[in-house]
């Protein structure tokens, strides 16, 4: 845990490390498509496949230079997998596994006229999870890890300097159950819109 947070805290400070006088701020929303899953097991009886769900949230652009822009992000996002394995009996059981998150994080936007690169780190604290299996929903808070450190990169495009599109892969670092070693894996892709300040 500590190592995590270390990491969160150098790649945040990153950002804050190269800021100057003539920094421009403006806010913005996004919002998109997760893809996400957890990581595999080793069990050839158990299998995790990729969920589609969402991501929405608000953001701001602290720019500092021709080339970077600090953005500190605050999202919802629904995570989680199917997953699928065969009991002891030989019988096939399939579940549909929700965990949402809100999650703080802190980007380092590189852009290169309408390209961009983003790398950063989130804290991705969870507000609800539950599984459904046969149709049947159950509800246990207590299920899955409360919070969960990750990482990021991706790529995107300005099309105007208020419109832009993205993608991004999120790796989390802490198992999603206190009894598994799976981690999260997160693909998004979205729209973002940045408003103009006068």
């Amino acid at each position: 845990m500590k190592k995590q947070t270390l990491l969160f805290l150098l790649v945040s400070l990153f950002g804050l490390n190269v800021m100057h006088a003539q920094a421009t701020f403006r806010p913005g929303i996004k919002g998109g498509l997760n893809s996400s899953r957890f990581t595999q097991t080793e069990d050839p009886n158990e299998k995790f496949s990729a969920k589609s769900d969402y991501y929405i949230g608000i953001f701001g652009a602290l720019k500092t230079g021709k080339f970077y822009t600090l953005n500190p992000e605050l999202m919802y996002t629904r995570q989680g997998a199917e997953f699928e394995y065969i009991d002891q009996d030989g019988i096939r059981h399939n579940e549909d596994i929700d965990v949402s998150y809100v999650s703080l994080a802190i980007a380092n936007k590189f852009t290169f006229k309408k390209f961009n690169i983003h790398v950063g780190s989130t804290i991705d604290v969870k507000v609800n999870d539950t599984k459904k299996i046969l149709g049947d929903t159950s509800y246990d808070n207590n299920a899955y890890n409360g919070i969960d450190f990750a990482f990021f990169g991706g790529v995107g495009y300005d099309f105007t300097k208020n419109f832009g599109i993205e993608a991004r892969v999120k790796k989390g670092t802490i198992p999603v159950n206190s009894d598994w070693d799976y981690t999260n894996i997160v693909f998004q892709v979205g729209a973002t819109y940045t408003f103009d300040v006068k």
